[in-house]
């Protein structure tokens, strides 16, 4: 039960830090999408860090289970929910985004 609960947490964590820098990015740099591009780029370079002398590539995904995916899967969800609200925000007339 308790390793459910911080499956969880972790999820929701990293759904607010990437929607949290992606609406930030967005802001600043006025690119809708670049927090997509730069959050796969981010688990791109992870997994080829993490993987560095041990192994193929292929052998290395395969050691990862689906609560490992989870997590990044949730970053990503963050990740294109602030480019979508910074989208809508645009089109509903707020110059500041």
């Amino acid at each position: 039960m308790a390793v459910v609960l911080q499956l969880i947490i972790v999820t929701v964590l990293l759904f607010v830090l990437f929607f949290g820098l992606g609406f930030i990015l967005n802001m600043l740099m006025k690119t809708t999408w670049f927090p997509i591009y730069g959050y796969i780029a981010l688990v791109i370079g992870l997994v080829i860090y993490w993987g560095w002398g041990t192994g193929s590539l292929a052998s290395n995904l395969a050691e990862y289970y689906i609560v490992d995916y989870i997590p990044a899967l949730g970053g990503l969800i963050g990740a294109i929910l602030s480019g979508s609200t910074i989208k809508m925000l645009r089109t509903k007339g707020y110059q500041m985004f």
